[in-house]
């Protein structure tokens, strides 16, 4: 792959070179040339190339680079720099660097961003960290994940230490009390809690945190069944009181307290009696045999429809007479002795003969 020549000029610069470049090396963007980045960029080489990102750091891993002072001022310039990079490169990273006070929101609005668009962000605090940051992306480039990871030892007391230091307040040194004084790990975690606040360096915080640990359960009360939720001191009844429009209201009458009492749910009341299954040309008491089914229980009140006793009777004027109901061929008298306000036939026969 041919390099492109610069003009020649005072101090020495990395040769500008193409994307692939060579395989050492960290690829920059030409406009990147006076960032006072570069010179904190050490232990790896360093050229310029052709490039749609501000560093290359592997054949598949690229940089962007933003200053959070210069993200305030030209807010839209981050915008057009992705939009510039597609899809291109498996691991994106933008390189923040922190250098204004009050900078919690333009990182949140900064990282929404990323996550839209498969970014990963890194944030330096000072122009150093951030040139230590590219160093280590190239250094790294061919090294497996394997490297960073934690090593544990298989032998018994690196995997006993390696499970009692994952418990809050617990140390290497309190690892060893105990595997010195109390034995296996069984033995730790059947050991009650006024031995373990005998040995040195033990206290009542360290201690209950232990025992929390062997002890309580996975499960918070929260996510504990639903079956829980009715072992209450008190139980309840519920009775229904529904009004002319269908709405219930509920109203508990407390019990004397028990603390082996389990609240049942009270099976659910009948549905209100509806006006189409009741004879509305008479009263009616709708808890009598033919009235259909029985009414809902409503609590002692009085009030126009309502007994002492708790019956109920709906009582309703007769429907007014229509004028197909009329004998038109009556006479004026018939109607007048009817005593139910039918009124009179204007427009009988006779009178139109």
């Amino acid at each position: 792959m041919s390099a492109s020549t610069n003009k020649p000029s005072a101090g020495p610069k990395p040769p500008v070179v193409l994307p692939g470049g060579t395989g050492n090396n960290i690829i920059i963007n030409s406009n990147q040339r006076l960032n006072p980045l570069l010179e904190c960029i050490r232990n790896v080489g360093k050229e310029f190339g052709d490039i749609v990102p501000d560093f290359q750091v592997g054949r598949t891993t690229c940089v962007l680079y933003l200053s959070l002072k210069y993200h305030r001022l030209h807010p839209e310039y981050i915008h057009q720099r992705i939009e510039r990079l597609g899809h291109s490169y498996s691991l994106r990273i933008l390189l923040l660097l922190c250098d204004v006070s009050e900078h919690q929101d333009p990182i949140r609005e900064l990282t929404k961003i990323c996550l839209i668009n498969n970014i990963t962000v890194m944030v330096a605090w000072t122009v150093d960290e951030a040139g230590l940051y590219l160093s280590t992306f190239k250094q790294y480039e061919h090294k497996p994940p394997d490297l960073i990871k934690e090593r544990v030892d298989k032998d018994y007391n690196s995997v006993l230490r390696t499970s009692l230091t994952s418990i809050s307040r617990v140390n290497k040194t309190d690892v060893e009390t105990l595997r010195t004084s109390l034995g296996s790990f069984a033995d730790i975690a059947k050991t009650p809690a006024d031995r373990l606040q005998a040995l040195p360096g033990f206290g009542q915080v360290k201690v209950k945190k232990i025992k929390d640990a062997f002890e309580k359960p996975f499960r918070n009360h929260a996510t504990s069944t639903l079956l829980s939720t009715y072992n209450t001191a008190s139980a309840s009844t519920v009775v229904c009181d529904t009004d002319g429009k269908g709405k219930g209201k509920e109203k508990a009458t407390s019990q004397p307290e028990s603390s082996t009492t389990t609240r049942i749910r009270p099976p659910r009341e009948p549905s209100p009696v509806w006006d189409i299954e009741l004879d509305l040309d008479r009263d009616i008491n709708i808890n009598s045999p033919e009235s259909g089914p029985p009414p809902v229980t409503r609590p002692p009140e009085k009030g126009p429809n309502s007994k002492d006793n708790g019956e109920v009777k709906r009582a309703r004027s007769p429907s007014p007479i229509w004028d197909i109901e009329l004998d038109l061929n009556g006479s004026d008298e018939e109607d007048n002795q009817d005593g139910k306000g039918k009124g009179k036939a204007r427009f009988g026969a006779a009178e139109l003969l």
